[in-house]
């Protein structure tokens, strides 16, 4: 909208004269853009330049920079596709624009969570897995007389290199006699063998046992071991003629033994009840394989070193630690390159080509802040903000020139430290040629743009128009931009900040020296887990904490793994701490008692450390645990905001109660998109159907019968207050809470999700279009509507994620409210507005990885921005300060 009018603001390498006519111009043109809420949308964004796309969440900003630009860059190189090929590529949508001009080559890195499989790792996402199994096939130090191997035999993933007992996964499922019976005291008659079905089927394995001639009335303790291995363990399955026990009536009948393993074993291949697997998996134990310990390989491949290590090893340790174990290899001197040509070992020239091109690639990683991650890392274990990175990593060794790279949040999920070296990895991709678009909430990125699209002003309806687009200085001036208070701090309007969102005690934000004071204490000892190691950490009750730390210190592990799994645990069934924790008034901070780590503490404590719970009276304890994650609130369209939050039966029961419905005989199931009767049945109630062309791609389209509506005409033919039922899913939160603001079940649901920032999103927006971020807010939205009754203890993974700093400020609020209602809020966060307006910090570090899983600071905001020791402190004492 103004970016030719500042485009004189620009660097020097951009002053370049605009002419819509001309793609070499040096700006990307878009004419008409009208992708979701966009409003017939005309920008012009600067190629070769690091642009940040901002806005409230929901405003657009991602309609334009994905939906729009990449999508048409996408659709641009697909029609230079062959046909044939086209059809084999999982292509976009074609986006709602009139023209864009000036358009090159665009890659998207996308936030997306780790793929799911566990085959997926560090080094398949980089590629450098396969350089290194390269290294070991052609350059490894072989055992005397073996012959050389494919580099497919060093790969667990697949059919040469996969150890044959886990099938490469490293994990094997296993039993053993304790796990199979768990109480030997009993008889074979008593139920000893609990791994065996129960009813007839177990019957009549003991009736076998008794016509094979086996004691089926001694204790298990007492037979003879031999029996017992055989019962438990033997491969064979005798078919034996057997009149059943006390019950001479009936006929005899062939009846076949399963030893105990076997019977676990094919249960869990072949049932077709998940009922019935999951009963035979708490008799199995899971743990490395002990064939290939862990490592997915065969022992072939084990046996081949590189500079004295196996590839397991090499897999497993940091890349930081890689690195250096490789660089002596790097180093060697072209003298002598005859030679090594001729060789066949780790000084040939192949092993010093390969392990120079490893190091380079490795370099770049480390640069990110990726040191601590290991090759063998699976990628479910790791976050979005890594992921990104990951892939940065591999598009910068690219080599590519004049590509548009549209980042989606590259910042997230990154300690304020981690994000330095990010940002000169984004700058270098300018440099070398690019254009970087990046959507981004982080005002510290914006800052450092070349140029700034503001988006908004508001989110959905409200949004959709390009406020201001030019370099960044010039926001400023737009009083529309929601964004601009808080790119721009001591702004007159006095708006700046998010901490300000903080409760105020005693007329001071939350963390700036008026901090609420715990009821209580949470202790935590001895916790070993990953980086973890011999950890004791108290964590207030009654006050909102944030934990913080670098990328990989330890944070997720803490709070969302061991103390998420030890309160788990140790509540019982009715949400009380079970007896034996200690209950009393200590402050941790003026010496604490700590329980016993025994084993009357059973499995969690040995696995994680003993719990102690330190409280000022005793009603102060836990009552409930809810954890709040960004996995997704569904995994297919049918799952949607409306279905998940339960407002969508107190609709569908509204409708049911209509005149209309009641006289044909519809009750609410009659509403609903999952159940035939009411729905389309050509769709099955999606809304959409695919279609297949024989040399184009399959894709997806509105359904011809239902016309995207979900429901049959009979179906729509009722109405409530003018609506029907399609038209009331296509609602937005914010028009739904005022068309159904005297419903009190629906509108206490849709009270909530405006609270958290969620009045864009429509009622039936399936749970598959929502983000990692907007999954979390819905979570907490749906506990929130429940009745409030304190004592509850929250724990958040990285809320703030995908959110504008104003949509921060709404989350905190209630978060706040949460705490002021008599529970604890635990969260782990790297925004430090945020971290400004918690009540008590804990941080961890000082690294990642190894280097990682202490606690270098512990208090309130202010004393932990004064540590010497911690890297948060930096940051932290610059927001508090700002």
């Amino acid at each position: 909208m103004q970016s030719e009018q500042h485009a004189s603001k620009l660097p020097d390498q951009m002053l370049l004269t605009p002419d819509p006519t001309r793609p070499t111009d040096g700006f990307v043109r878009v004419r008409g853009a009208r992708e979701n809420n966009l409003r017939a949308v005309n920008v012009d964004v600067p190629r070769d330049a690091i642009v940040a796309f901002t806005g409230v969440s929901g405003s657009g900003k991602s309609s334009l920079a994905f939906g729009t630009i990449y999508a048409e860059a996408q659709r641009r190189y697909f029609e230079s596709v062959a046909p044939y090929a086209r059809r084999l590529i999982q292509q976009g949508h074609n986006p709602k624009v009139e023209q864009i001009t000036g358009l090159p080559p665009a890659v998207a890195l996308q936030q997306r969570r780790g793929a799911q499989s566990s085959r997926s790792s560090v080094g398949t996402v980089t590629t450098l897995s396969n350089s290194v199994r390269m290294l070991f096939s052609r350059a490894g130090s072989y055992p005397a007389g073996a012959e050389q191997l494919d580099s497919d035999a060093f790969s667990p993933n697949t059919a040469a290199g996969a150890c044959p007992e886990c099938h490469g996964l490293g994990i094997a499922h296993t039993v053993s006699e304790d796990s199979l019976v768990p109480d030997p005291s009993l008889s074979i008659r008593d139920g000893a063998i609990a791994a065996w079905p129960g009813a007839w089927q177990g019957k009549n394995l003991r009736d076998i046992l008794t016509h094979l001639g086996y004691d089926v009335e001694t204790s298990w303790q007492k037979l003879p071991k031999k029996d017992r291995d055989w019962i438990l363990f033997t491969e064979e399955q005798p078919v034996v003629e057997v009149t059943p026990e006390r019950d001479r009536v009936a006929k005899p009948y062939k009846g076949k033994f399963w030893s105990a393993r076997s019977y676990v074993l094919h249960t869990l291949a072949d049932s077709q009840s998940t009922t019935m697997r999951n009963r035979v998996l708490q008799f199995m134990h899971t743990g490395p394989c002990t064939r290939c310990g862990g490592s997915g390989l065969r022992p072939d491949a084990l046996a081949v070193t590189f500079a004295g290590k196996t590839i397991a090893e090499l897999n497993a340790v940091p890349l930081s630690e890689l690195a250096g174990i490789i660089r002596p290899t790097t180093e060697l001197t072209s003298a002598g390159t005859a030679s090594r040509r001729r060789s066949s070992g780790e000084t040939n020239e192949v092993a010093v080509a390969l392990t120079q091109d490893l190091l380079q690639r490795i370099t770049v990683l480390l640069d990110l802040g990726l040191g601590y991650l290991a090759l063998g890392r699976s990628t479910p274990t790791l976050s979005p903000g890594e992921m990104q990175r990951l892939r940065i990593a591999t598009q910068l060794r690219s080599g590519l020139f004049g590509v548009i790279y549209v980042l989606d949040e590259p910042s997230a999920g990154l300690h304020p430290a981690d994000a330095e070296p990010l940002l000169a990895v984004l700058d270098q991709l300018r440099v070398s040629g690019n254009s970087v678009f990046v959507v981004e909430h982080n005002m510290d990125v914006v800052r450092r743009a070349d140029w700034v699209v503001d988006v908004g002003p508001n989110a959905g309806e409200g949004g959709g128009e390009v406020l201001y687009s030019g370099p960044v200085d010039g926001l400023r001036d737009v009083a529309a931009s929601v964004t601009r208070p808080f790119l721009f701090r001591g702004h007159p309007d006095g708006t700046g900040d998010v901490a300000s969102a903080g409760h105020d005690h005693d007329g001071a934000t939350a963390g700036q020296g008026a901090s609420r004071e715990a009821t209580g204490w949470l202790g935590l000892r001895n916790i070993t887990r990953h980086n973890l190691r011999n950890l004791d950490v108290d964590f207030p009750l009654g006050v909102l904490t944030a934990v913080t730390g670098v990328s990989g210190s330890g944070k997720s592990t803490l709070v969302s793994q061991v103390l998420a799994e030890l309160v788990k645990e140790r509540l019982r069934p009715h949400g009380e701490i079970p007896h034996g924790a200690d209950l009393h008034g200590a402050d941790p901070h003026r010496g604490t008692t700590e329980s016993s780590d025994t084993g009357e503490n059973g499995p969690a404590a040995a696995r994680t450390g003993s719990l102690t719970v330190d409280a000022t009276s005793g009603r102060n304890h836990l009552d409930r645990l809810v954890t709040v994650d960004q996995k997704p609130i569904g995994r297919t369209p049918r799952s949607n905001l409306a279905t998940y939050t339960g407002l969508f039966d107190a609709v569908r029961k509204e409708f049911a109660a209509t005149d209309e419905a009641r006289s044909r005989g519809y009750g609410a199931g009659r509403f609903s998109f999952n159940v035939a009767g009411g729905r389309c049945e050509v769709c099955q109630g999606e809304g959409f159907v695919a279609v297949e062309l024989l040399f184009l791609p399959g894709s997806y389209g509105p359904c011809p019968e239902c016309d995207g509506s979900r429901f049959n005409p009979e179906t729509l033919e009722v109405t409530y207050r003018g609506r029907n039922v399609a038209e009331v899913l296509g609602m937005t939160v914010t028009a739904a809470a005022e068309f159904l603001a005297d419903v009190p079940s629906a509108a206490r649901s849709l009270r909530t999700l405006l609270e958290v920032g969620l009045g864009y999103l429509r009622l039936g927006q399936p749970a598959t279009e929502l983000s990692g971020g907007e999954a979390q807010r819905i979570k907490l939205a749906t506990e929130m509507q429940r009745a409030q009754r304190g004592h509850t203890l929250y724990l958040l993974d990285e809320p703030t994620t995908g959110l504008h700093p104003a949509d921060v400020r709404l989350l905190m609020t209630q978060l706040h409210g949460l705490v002021d209602a008599g529970n604890t809020v635990i969260l782990v966060e790297h925004t430090m507005d945020v971290v400004a307006s918690a009540d008590w910090v804990i941080d961890l570090g000082p690294a990642g990885g190894d280097g990682g899983g202490k606690i270098t600071a512990v208090g309130t905001p202010a004393a932990v921005s004064a540590s010497q020791d911690s890297r948060t402190a930096s940051y932290l004492a610059a927001t508090l300060h700002s």
